[in-house]
């Protein structure tokens, strides 16, 4: 197995992690198209009704059939996870840290199996399904660790006098809902599950229906790795009906939800009139800017643009959507990334040399076919893409070409609107002042970078922009790419709720609330 280190910002893979993968895709091709059930309690569970799992490479392969979960199904998951609580609630947080752990060795060991199962589910290429499936183990890793570091989170604190002893301890809540995106399928919903179960939580996982089979893939890393009945509970089915009642039951204690802001705002409405309020902790997606100076190394500038807004078809919530180039280097960095844009070979992902595959539904194909024409009925110049690609053998899937799109104006919706597909539209500035103000005036602060190799320039875009992970002249992503333990990653404004970013040393306590023990002797 190939021992390179594999992460959102990989240059080049190791030859050797091609042959895994050939390897792997080998494998999985048998094992598609099987039903799976819903895990309750340790107990595979099914329901009346099953839906489909198709990929977005080809509809016509069948991933698998996966069990139409309603609300009694929720609540069934949710009473297993409530019983399952006090025991692990109480169990030592050496231990919980022990079983992590070997969740984090059980995902590793599947690596290149899970990564290939990702390919057809999702469409995303090789190396960024890799990507996904290790910073799964890496985050779970570091949360054990941070555990670790802080001992359990039981501090001592000061006295009032000699025969007085007290306490700080970060407690569990109960149980925690988590609800998990489509595109970082395992990341999105191993990260926070690991961090809810390592302080000591349970767990009713829901993800989201285009990617249920990554999320049975977790269930059975889950139970593969040993951990007790009841403390891990996957359920399938309509975000109306199964994931309704995770946000309704008041036997849900904790909720983790990464999607759209217009959910994620509603969530947090709904918290705030509740008789108990719980932890909502939210990531609502980005509308994520690069600004290229006057003073940028321009090679670095287009690469870093092209790798971030393209790079998993544009669905990354941390994907570069907009660009302001300064007026001076204006056509020489638009000519750049056009070039390189269009070397971008657009295919079926599970080949080596593909670097973008599908996007992930016939929704997605939508807002990608309705923001091109919106842009050419605005006056907005298609500099390269802007199409569907039907030709075979991409006829049965959702594939399109990447799009840069200039001349609309600053104010313009698609300089707004969060679309997660593979556009990015850019225009001119004539001061860093000015693609500033333009970066900042957004609802969302997620990600945001910068070329420049001005130190002023760059202390200046650190000190005011308005984003929770930042970046300056990142050559192999301008807004994307960061990693547990390395780069903290949560947004501002309306990018997220809790000011905590995954991946960093204040995420986990969040799982957690203090208790303050005085004992007297």
């Amino acid at each position: 197995m190939s021992t390179q280190r594999i992460t959102y910002a990989t240059m080049a893979a190791d030859p050797n992690l091609h042959v895994e993968f050939d390897a792997a895709i080998e494998r999985v091709k048998g094992t598609l198209g099987k039903t799976y059930p819903m895990y309750i309690g340790g107990d595979a569970v099914t329901a009346s009704g099953q839906f489909e799992d198709r990929s977005p490479i080809d509809t016509r392969i069948l991933l698998g059939l996966f069990q139409q979960g309603g609300r009694e199904h929720v609540q069934q998951a949710i009473a297993a996870a409530r019983a399952a609580a006090p025991s692990w609630g109480s169990t030592p947080w050496q231990e919980r840290v022990r079983l992590l752990k070997t969740l984090c060795e059980v995902i590793r060991k599947h690596q290149y199996d899970l990564s290939a199962l990702m390919i057809y589910e999702v469409g995303k290429n090789r190396l960024e399904c890799l990507g996904d499936v290790v910073e799964t183990a890496d985050l779970i890793e570091y949360y054990c660790d941070e555990f670790t570091r802080n001992n359990g989170y039981l501090k001592p604190m000061e006295t009032l006098g000699p025969n007085e002893h007290n306490y700080s301890v970060l407690r569990p809540f109960g149980v925690f809902a988590v609800i998990s995106p489509f595109n970082f399928p395992f990341a999105l919903a191993g990260g926070p599950a690991g961090a809810a179960m390592v302080a000591g939580n349970t767990v009713v996982f829901k993800p989201a229906s285009d990617t249920a089979l990554m999320g049975v893939k977790f269930a059975e890393m889950c139970m593969e790795a040993g951990l007790p009945k009841g403390v891990f509970n996957f359920v399938t089915g309509p975000g109306r009906t199964a994931g309704q009642e995770l946000i309704d039951n008041p036997g849900i204690d904790g909720i983790v939800f990464t999607g759209s802001m217009e959910v994620g705002m509603k969530l947090l409405k709904d918290n705030g009139g509740r008789k108990i309020p719980r932890p909502v902790i939210i990531e609502m997606g980005g509308k994520n800017p690069a600004i290229i100076t006057s003073r940028a190394d321009l090679e670095k500038a287009s690469d870093g643009v092209y790798r971030s807004a393209f790079g998993a078809q544009g669905q990354k919530c941390s994907a570069c959507s907009r660009v302001y180039v300064s007026r001076d280097v204006r056509q020489k960095f638009v000519d750049l990334l056009v070039e390189k844009t269009k070397t971008i070979k657009v295919g079926n992902p599970l080949e080596k040399d593909v670097w973008m595959g599908p996007v992930v539904n016939e929704g997605a194909l939508r807002t990608y076919e309705d923001a091109i024409a919106r842009a050419r009925k605005d006056g907005g110049k298609i500099l390269t893409g802007g199409n569907r690609i039907t030709t075979e053998p991409f006829d049965r899937g959702y594939f399109v070409e990447p799009a840069l799109i200039d001349g609309l104006p600053k104010d313009h919706p698609l300089f707004k609107e969060e679309l997660f597909v593979p556009i990015t539209v850019l225009t001119d500035v004539l001061s860093l002042d000015e693609g500033i103000e333009l970066a900042n005036d957004t609802e969302y602060g997620l990600t945001a970078g910068i070329f420049s190799e001005d130190e002023q320039e760059i202390e200046t875009f650190f000190n005011r922009i308005e984003a929770g992970v930042t970046y300056a002249n990142r050559r192999s992503g301008a807004t994307t790419g960061a990693w547990p333990g390395i780069n903290p990653f949560g947004g501002w404004k309306a990018s997220g709720a809790t000011g905590r970013g995954t991946g960093g040393p204040w995420y986990v306590q969040q799982f957690m609330r203090e208790q303050s023990r005085v004992r007297i002797k």
